[in-house]
């Protein structure tokens, strides 16, 4: 690209900036951005994440219902997670249409905006540059992924970024340790202690702001002191979160953490086990070195879906650079070349220790993306205050700003964790018809598809529990299960899936869409969509016999794009089987019915069977 073409091109993008500059544009953005992230998680539909299915509806569920001591891990290991967090969600979408609550929580999110903004102006004096750069930070590839979902990052994050912004704030009298300094430390560490009790993942942040504090211009005994006191914070306002929870893990389980760390409280009624997901770890120091360009390439090795970004490389490659900078200014002095340029502020330093050390401490523990969000709200900040400190101020703005564009850009189509239709109710099903409720215990047995969001539509008197759920059984967990199985009596139940054709689901929207506009009850119409359909790659032919009562045509899925369900279903009702068989137990395929279930409008359908014990011979007999 040449100079001149780069020169125009720049001039475009600095008027269209240009209204960033005046005096009320923050004032507008805090109220523009926020509804606007209402309107696009609006526009993205239904929140239909696998975490949702699994343990975000379930856990509220049961302490709503007080199921901790009926159900056995319906979610897997996460059925014992805190569910403070997820109560908001599962009280809107009860209450409230679904599009109601998913524009109300892309709202809530979007108030992360108007934190970074604040935090952005405590290091940059120019409006329109912290305005780009708080912009620049909400187009997180993180952040969008879970805008107005259910997973919970979004949300503790403003958390997060109040606690950050509190201590950066009152910078000045932090060192104090007293007064204002005292109210600080301690009110910054209990927001960030609410955001640790409600999602423990933030762990990450808590260590990297406390280790940060000891960056103060103060002396160590300050410094030490002032770290102190905020840990005092985090402790009390985790306290205020999770402190009931962990309480009640502790009585029933013997574990405050209950299943995970059960290496350190031993349990009896779990594996003696760590963190229960290691999976997305480096493999070898040399990974861990160079991590942020490994997972970049491959952002499998971090997150289920493809998302896409490059602010990490580009963060990581500048903190190196500065690395070595500072080096050389202690080496070459006041003579050296980058004398003249200007040193990371107090402010500034405290950020990069933040940044560095919740890093460290977020590869070494998860390497899971999704836990990124406060730090990916502020990367673009970092490396932006990084670039002053290497380059003249001109050619380190140039630079930044096109770098951080390329990356906000590298962003989009940004993906999400799955999204369904809107309907008015957020989550719907059939509740399976049960002879004795009381008696009888409901086994849930998926592969891939997460059912513990179906225990809420069960019969309450029924005990529901996860078989093959990924929870880390123990001997006593085993027994646990024989007790309620034989105590309960019976008859027993399973379900498991049944497969669906995503594609086919699809194109009777598509139908029902044709339909309503008028396109299927008229030749007119019919024609219309045999051109559209021929001439636009829609995957769809204009079906006339299979139309419905009333109509002359209807939409339907051309024949090869089809799937054959048949093949996923005949596994499924073998991993049933398999699971039941572990436990000496067995299905009646005789007894099967099929019931309907939906999160918005994406049917996830299920088969209810009746179990008994299997003999010895294959045969089944009662299961009492």
């Amino acid at each position: 690209m040449s100079a001149g073409l780069l020169g125009r091109l720049e001039a475009r993008l600095l008027r269209w900036a240009a209204p960033l500059a005046h005096p009320r544009a923050a004032r507008r953005a805090a109220f523009i951005v926020p509804l606007l992230c209402g309107l696009l998680s609006l526009a993205m539909g239904q929140d239909d994440g696998w975490d949702m299915r699994n343990y975000h509806l379930y856990n509220v569920h049961a302490l709503l219902n007080g199921r901790m001591a009926l159900d056995m891990s319906p979610a897997g290991f996460q059925s014992y997670f805190n569910p403070l967090l997820d109560v908001p969600y599962f009280l809107l979408t009860q209450w409230l249409p679904a599009p109601v609550a998913g524009f109300a929580f892309g709202v809530l999110h979007g108030l992360v905006f108007v934190l970074v903004a604040a935090i952005v102006r405590q290091f940059v004096a120019s409006g329109r540059t912290a305005l780009l750069l708080a912009i620049a930070g909400m187009m997180s590839a993180a952040f969008l992924s879970e805008l107005g979902n259910s997973m919970g990052d979004n949300v503790t994050a403003l958390l997060v970024l109040w606690s950050l912004y509190w201590l950066l704030r009152r910078w000045e009298q932090l060192p104090s340790c007293t007064g204002a300094g005292l109210r600080a430390l301690l009110g910054a560490g209990a927001v960030m202690g609410l955001g640790l009790g409600l999602k423990l993942t933030n762990a990450s942040f808590a260590v990297g702001a406390c280790v940060a504090l000891l960056a103060l211009a103060a002396p160590l005994r300050q410094r030490v002191l002032a770290a102190f006191l905020y840990g005092v914070g985090v402790l009390a306002g985790m306290a205020a979160t999770s402190g009931y929870w962990m309480l009640r893990m502790w009585s029933s389980y013997g574990n405050p953490l209950f299943p995970q760390f059960n290496n350190i409280f031993h349990s009896p009624m779990a594996a003696e086990l760590g963190v229960l997901d290691e999976g997305h770890l480096p493999r070898g120091p040399l990974e861990a070195l160079l991590w942020p360009f490994v997972f970049t390439r491959n952002i499998g090795r971090i997150a289920e879906v493809p998302i896409q970004q490059i602010i990490w490389p580009l963060l990581y490659t500048a903190v190196a650079a500065w690395t070595v900078v500072a080096l050389l200014r202690r080496v070459q002095g006041a003579q050296g070349k980058f004398a003249a340029l200007p040193v990371l502020a107090p402010r500034a330093l405290f950020l990069l220790v933040f940044f560095a050390v919740s890093y460290v401490v977020w590869v070494r523990l998860f390497s899971i993306y999704r836990y990124v969000v406060p730090m990916e709200l502020l990367a673009p900040l970092l490396f932006w205050l990084l670039l002053q400190t290497m380059a003249p101020p001109p050619l380190a703005a140039r630079l930044g700003g096109w770098l951080l564009l390329a990356a906000t850009l590298a962003v989009l189509p940004f993906t999400t964790w799955g999204h369904a239709g809107w309907t008015e109710r957020a989550f719907a099903a059939d509740t399976p018809r049960i002879a004795q409720p009381a008696r009888a215990v409901v086994f849930q047995a998926s592969s891939d598809s997460p059912m513990g969001w179906l225990a809420q539509f069960m019969p309450p008197d029924a005990a529901v529990v996860g078989l093959g759920s990924g929870f880390p059984e123990s001997p006593a967990y085993r027994e646990r299960m024989r007790q309620l199985i034989a105590t309960r009596g019976g008859p027993h139940y399973i379900m498991f899936p049944i497969a669906t054709d995503k594609r086919a689901t699809g194109m009777e929207r598509k139908a029902q869409l044709a339909g309503s506009l008028g396109l299927t009850g008229s030749e007119t119409g019919c024609r219309a969509l045999e051109w559209l359909t021929s001439h636009v790659r829609m995957k769809a032919q204009v079906d006339r016999a299979a139309a419905p009562s009333g109509q002359l045509c209807t939409l339907a899925l051309q024949a090869q794009y089809r799937k054959d369900t048949a093949p996923e279903d005949r596994a499924m009702e073998a991993e049933a089987a398999r699971r039941l068989g572990l436990i000496g137990l067995a299905y009646d395929p005789a007894s099967c019915v099929a019931y309907r279930a939906s999160v918005g409008t994406e049917p996830y359908p299920y088969r209810m069977c009746t179990v008994a014990a299997a003999d010895g011979a294959g045969g089944l007999r009662a299961a009492h």
